[in-house]
């Protein structure tokens, strides 16, 4: 073996290289293989390694809801009007590449963020970029963005990404200001292609009662709902009951240690000084709560 050129591998931070390379060395029988096969299994090694990094840096920036959430392991129950067929059209995530839209509505807890992250994780892995909003939670930085300043960033990085996701979408009527803002994102996305995905428990038909400047609304809805795809999900709720939950809950090691450091952020931040800090506590509380919840609800498709 090399040793000089292990060494300049690692120093080139290519490791998947130099594990193949030191693996070749060190099985006998691939002293029978032609060179130009061993180079390109080291290639292979390397590229396959940097795609899998690459991969995973998208789906950690997207922000899924359910980032493990998979088409794979989609639950094709005749009683959720869902397809395997309907499914594997959109699959090759080509609807993205092509500009469209992607609706997903349904009653609550039957799936509808499940689905939508596990078609926001196909999108990653092809390599497409992904981000994922909570429209509530949305709306809220959009308000404190005008007054803080950050408000021009959040617009461009609600219009920059091939794939933007919208969960809960209908949960609270927008005001003029926010139908507003949601017309110049939606028109963005439109005038450059870039695909938009929301799930909503409201039908289609009832969206227009969500904004309350009818005329902006039309506008939205012609931009997202006319070149959409759309799944109508049916069925009973998927969450377990309190009934059905054990009675004791008992919370890991790291999740007590993350609601304790949040609690002393939190007391930091009312004590100091933070240019942020209205934002930052209100994204806390929210964490912390959607924290407790997922400690009484296990994982599911919802």
């Amino acid at each position: 073996m090399n040793y000089q050129t292990v060494e300049q591998l690692s120093e080139m931070k290519l490791q998947a290289m130099r594990l193949e390379y030191t693996r070749q060395q060190e099985l006998p029988a691939s002293e029978d293989l032609p060179f130009d096969d061993r180079l390109s299994m080291i290639v292979n090694a390397q590229y396959n390694a940097k795609q899998k990094a690459k991969t995973n840096r998208l789906i950690k920036t997207a922000s899924l809801r359910e980032p493990t959430a998979s088409l794979a392991s989609i639950d094709f129950d005749p009683v959720r009007n869902l397809t395997k067929l309907s499914v594997a059209k959109l699959s090759d995530c080509e609807w993205i590449k092509a500009g469209s839209n992607l609706i997903i509505t349904g009653a609550t807890g039957v799936g509808k963020t499940y689905l939508q992250s596990a078609f926001g994780r196909e999108a990653c892995i092809r390599g497409y970029t992904v981000k994922c909003f909570r429209v509530s939670r949305l709306l809220t930085d959009l308000t404190i963005g005008k007054g803080d300043g950050s408000y021009n960033k959040l617009m461009k990085d609600l219009v920059k990404p091939d794939l933007l996701i919208l969960d809960d979408f209908g949960m609270k009527q927008l005001d003029v200001g926010l139908t507003q803002d949601m017309l110049e994102v939606v028109e963005e996305r439109y005038h450059h292609m870039r695909s938009v995905a929301i799930s909503a428990q409201l039908p289609v038909k009832d969206w227009v009662s969500v904004f309350k400047d009818l005329t902006i609304a039309d506008a939205i809805m012609d931009r997202i709902v006319r070149n959409a795809y759309r799944f109508d999900l049916k069925g009973p709720s998927r969450r377990p009951t309190i009934e059905h939950q054990a009675a004791d809950v008992v919370m890991t090691k790291q999740e007590q240690t993350s609601i304790v450091k949040n609690r002393c952020h939190l007391v930091y931040l009312v004590q100091g000084s933070c240019p942020d800090v209205v934002r930052t506590i209100v994204r806390i509380i929210q964490e912390l709560l959607s924290g407790c919840y997922r400690m009484l609800v296990p994982n599911r498709q919802e």
